[in-house]
């Protein structure tokens, strides 16, 4: 699935219409992700109508990626395995290329949690602060002490973790008035050091250490998922050789970006993505080249028939 376009007076072309203009096919998925699946849709026809191959190819074309992540393959893989559908391997068209198709692969991803930090103060004038206690003053310094202490330094395979706040709220219509309350939220990217579970408390470490004594509440928000990271094997390496064999390039095995639905493979099997180039993802004009589109799908064909043979 895809995110909403925006303003639509402002593209280009509909974002929804799929035209064509100077080689380039415009529109909200052109390249993340609906083009990186009608690639893999032909190449999977390709590959069966040469009769080549052996076992199963399952195509799982799903929504929620883009949303909570509660749905979509969160839900479909379990009911596939419950079915003895078991997966030997997967792999995601997410547009992983960076500059020129080809030139990057997703070997791993970062994990993800997002959270809220909500700080209970007591309202009063501004003029007598005395009789308040400020949750403004409080949550700036929690979240300073989250923002500015080191999570670690990353790894070979991982950047470091890191956290951004992304919202600080107090819905205050007035100057003179100390809030009750103050409200953030936060997210952090972190690599194979941590676990949902080990952030969450160090995170409330460094709430109680910062806080004050002021009282607070944490919630961290369901979605995300954990680090992980594929090591070399038969997958990766039929999937290198291909695009080796495409385009002549070596792909850098990266671990960058943010998540996708490759998180709930990572148990189950061995998992990489490839796809287009994601320079215009998520932007007004998404847009992907349409030679690209016919060499993504000659790689996946390539992959099929080397992985499967």
């Amino acid at each position: 699935d895809v995110v909403p376009p925006g303003d639509a007076a402002g593209w280009t072309h509909p974002p929804f219409s799929a035209e064509i203009a100077d080689g380039m096919l415009y529109g909200r998925g052109a390249a993340d992700m609906k083009g990186g699946i009608a690639a893999f849709v032909a190449a999977a026809i390709q590959h069966r109508a040469a009769g080549k191959g052996r076992g199963t190819i399952s195509l799982l074309i799903t929504a929620d990626e883009e949303g909570p992540s509660i749905n979509g393959v969160a839900k479909l893989l379990p009911f596939a395995l419950a079915k003895a559908a078991h997966p030997d391997a997967a792999i995601v068209g997410e547009p992983t290329s960076r500059a020129k198709l080809g030139d990057m692969v997703k070997v791993g991803r970062r994990g993800s949690l997002s959270a809220t930090l909500k700080v209970f103060g007591k309202q009063g004038h501004v003029a007598y602060p005395e009789r308040a206690s400020n949750p403004v003053t409080a949550i700036l310094g929690m979240l300073t002490r989250l923002k500015t202490t080191p999570l670690d330094e990353g790894n070979a395979s991982f950047p470091a973790s890191n956290l951004e706040v992304t919202s600080i709220d107090v819905g205050n219509p007035t100057t003179n008035v100390i809030p009750a309350e103050a409200t953030a939220r936060f997210n952090i990217r972190f690599n194979n050091h941590w676990t949902r579970a080990s952030l969450r408390d160090w995170i409330a470490a460094q709430l109680a250490a910062s806080a004050g004594g002021m009282r607070h509440e944490l919630v961290v928000l369901p979605g995300g998922g954990e680090s992980f990271l594929t090591p070399a094997g038969p997958l990766v390496e039929a999937l290198v050789a291909a695009i080796k064999a495409e385009t002549g390039l070596d792909p850098e095995r990266s671990t960058s970006g943010g998540t996708s639905d490759a998180r709930f493979f990572k148990d189950v099997c061995p998992v990489v993505e490839f796809g287009a180039v994601g320079e215009t993802i998520h932007q007004v004009d998404e847009r992907t080249s349409v030679a690209d589109l016919y060499r993504l799908s000659s790689i996946y064909r390539r992959f099929l028939d080397r992985f499967l043979a």
